[in-house]
């Protein structure tokens, strides 16, 4: 061995297994970063060729101020730095206690003549030998991700994406993902390899510095058992690796609640209904002039999966109960049964509605409402000498542009109350969705029944279903690689420090605590370092939701409202909870495997 650095090479096949983790999380960060700014590069290709193909000659700005210029590469820098936080977190709360497990290996280093300095420099180059590693293992995956998306949005999805290229390679993405697994490294790298310099030489014959005795400090057993008070001690007398502990599981529930965001923004972007048609048939003036046999004429074609029509009557003059209305004025649309189902499906209705009241011939309604609409369930409406109750809210209205009421309510009613209401058995619109094998000839077809007194819409290319799931699959996919490497970094990063603590488990074990206390006590501090994390990752991630939401959705549709995220917070703390599980479970093996005298004896050169 000429020089001492040759070591590293040594140290990294001595250390597969616990190397393992860190290696994983460099890789992770590499990928998803690459992946992000390869899409995002994919897209302003597609979005030029298609700039292209409609103005011919174009600029680099006018590419980057279309709205998918101006959505890709901000959405990929935020990305970027979350999981550059994100990665530096996990890379240095595994380093951490890679460096902990070898005390006794920096001690003896300090004893043979190597200084402070040289331990430092000795840490940094182990972590950038990772990088040779696991950086070309990330940018690999994340281009081929990449090239598997780009297949994915062209022949399954199509539509707008059938001009993205397939087997592009991202110069941007490769390098942002070379920096990311860099940068990332060294910054999670200087906190261990400072805490590996302050080793002393005296440390290589007493241990762990890292978990010397502090009896200066009292341990409170008034409210917990010993083995429980011992643990949430553990946890919390190291206070960076607390913080390394504690950010691990804060992060990825801020990850979480932050992409999260990412699938409503794209539900307002392309929204989905369960009634979108794929044939239109209007009226010619708006009036309720289409004939209602012509839809009984359609109903035994076997093409057809649904036919359903609304009738509408405009500015129709009413009394209100609500004082505070500004206008007597509104417009009744009829819905048939499907129609109302579909307003379930889609989750259109304000939390208290009961819309099982407006079915059939009834004296209840839905009305729109948006934020600023004064009107509330329960009031009291009367159309003529019929008294009508509102039984429910839909959450914006769907029959404007923007979502908003502008003040004026809009009513809809069953077709029963509706011909009570108005006298009116013809339809303004009829809607049809059709079967997944029909052709162009049955549609030829239908167009024929209406004898061109209608206006006739075909609308099977407009729509955004197959981009909408590409988009959603996409979200949920980074999700799940995020939840994974977050579950195998809190296991491992666990694991590690019940490892680095063996010996002190095994003294404990000689002066008679048996195995169910050392699972109590490991217990203890895992669960104080997810209590810790779950606190300060729902209180960031729920401030960072609700921004991401207000700057993302509520800035472009003024009608949508932020909510409380239960179900997202629910699903990661419980797989949260599993980690925590299942990283107490392999360490605790270990223990109960091994004799008292080898757990004293245990270490890790």
């Amino acid at each position: 061995m000429k020089s001492y650095l040759d070591l590293i090479s040594i140290s990294a096949k001595m250390h597969k297994r616990q190397n393992r983790m860190t290696l994983l999380c460099i890789i992770f960060a590499v990928f998803l970063v690459t992946a992000v700014f390869s899409m995002a590069e994919m897209g302003i290709r597609m979005e030029e060729t298609r700039l292209v193909s409609k103005h011919g000659a174009l600029k680099i700005h006018d590419i980057l101020g279309s709205e998918m210029g101006k959505t890709l590469f901000p959405t990929a820098i935020v990305l970027f730095i979350l999981i550059m936080i994100a990665g530096t977190l996990m890379i240095s709360s595994s380093i951490n206690s890679n460096v902990a497990q070898r005390t006794k290996f920096f001690g003896m280093m300090r004893c043979i003549g190597m200084s402070k300095q040289q331990i430092i420099h000795f840490v940094r180059l182990e972590a950038l030998n990772w990088c040779t590693v696991a950086i070309p293992i990330g940018v690999l995956l994340g281009i081929v991700a990449t090239w598997g998306l780009c297949a994915i949005l062209r022949f399954c999805v199509g539509e707008e994406f059938t001009t993205i290229p397939l087997f592009g390679i991202s110069i941007i993405g490769i390098i942002s993902g070379v920096v990311m697994g860099t940068v990332t490294v060294l910054i999670a790298a200087r906190t261990p390899a400072k805490q590996a310099a302050k080793v002393s030489p005296a440390t290589a014959i007493s241990g762990n510095s890292e978990y010397k005795s502090k009896a200066y400090y009292e341990i409170n057993t008034h409210v917990f058992k010993i083995e429980t008070a011992l643990g949430i001690h553990h946890a919390v007398e190291v206070k960076k690796k607390l913080i390394l502990m504690t950010g691990s599981f804060a992060i990825s529930i801020i990850l979480f609640l932050c992409f999260s965001v990412l699938i409503d923004f794209v539900g307002y972007l392309m929204p989905q209904s369960y009634s979108t048609a794929d044939l239109q048939i209007w009226s010619i003036d708006g009036s309720n002039s289409i004939d209602s046999e012509l839809l009984d004429n359609m109903n035994d074609m076997q093409e057809i999966k649904h036919i359903f029509g609304r009738r509408s009557s405009f500015d129709v003059l009413v009394e209100m109960n609500n004082e505070n209305m500004s206008s007597n004025v509104v417009d009744i649309i009829s819905y048939d049964a499907f129609d109302l189902d579909c307003l379930t499906k889609d989750n259109m209705l304000k939390r208290g509605s009961d819309i099982s009241k407006v079915y059939g011939d009834s004296n209840y309604v839905l009305t729109t409402w948006d934020k600023d609409s004064n009107w509330e369930i329960g009031d009291k409406i009367r159309v003529g000498t019929e008294k009508l109750e509102i039984a429910g809210l839909l959450k914006c209205d769907p029959f404007s542009n923007d979502g908003a009421t502008n003040g004026k309510m809009t009513i809809i009613t069953s077709d029963k109350t509706f011909q009570r209401l108005i006298g009116e058995t013809n339809y303004s619109l009829v809607m049809i969705q059709m079967e997944k094998g029909a052709t162009d000839e049955n549609v030829e077809a239908i167009r024929n029944l209406t004898d061109d007194k209608y206006i006739f819409r075909d609308q099977r290319d407009q729509r955004t279903s197959g981009t909408y799931i590409a988009f959603v699959l996409c979200i949920y996919a980074f999700l799940i690689i995020i939840t994974l490497v977050a579950i195998l970094n809190i296991m491992n990063n666990i694991s590690m420090s019940v490892s680095a603590r063996m010996k002190q488990y095994g003294a404990m074990r000689a002066v008679g605590m048996n195995t169910h206390q050392i699972a109590k006590m490991i217990a203890a501090e895992a669960f104080t370092y997810a209590l810790f994390g779950c606190i300060a990752g729902c209180a960031i991630g729920l401030c960072m939701s609700k921004f991401l939401y207000n700057s993302l959705i509520t800035s472009h549709f003024s009608y949508a409202t932020w909510s409380f995220p239960v179900l997202p917070i629910i699903i990661i703390l419980l797989f949260l909870c599993f980690a925590v599980v299942a990283a107490i479970y392999a360490p605790l093996k270990r223990i109960r495997n091994m004799a008292i005298i080898d757990t004293i004896n245990e270490h890790n050169m």
